[in-house]
């Protein structure tokens, strides 16, 4: 299941990397992206696990750049 989320805030390239560098490892995720620019988070995860991931991935972003909001 892949979903593309917007974000909302402030975000740099390097807390980007930070956050799909974590969210990438994160069981039954296969991908995720974090774009500052377009301010998009993309994660493809495997169906099961995918809600878990999100909301894991949620408060990834949370610890590493707080002024950055996912708006599901």
């Amino acid at each position: 299941m892949r979903k593309v989320i917007k974000l909302d805030g402030e975000i740099c390239a390097n807390c980007a990397s930070k956050i799909q560098a974590k969210v990438e490892k994160l069981p039954g995720v296969n991908s995720a992206s974090v774009n500052a620019l377009t301010y998009k988070f993309t994660l493809d995860a495997d169906e099961g696990a995918f809600d878990a991931a999100l909301s894991r991935a949620v408060e990834i972003f949370e610890d590493i750049e707080p002024d950055c909001e996912v708006l599901l």
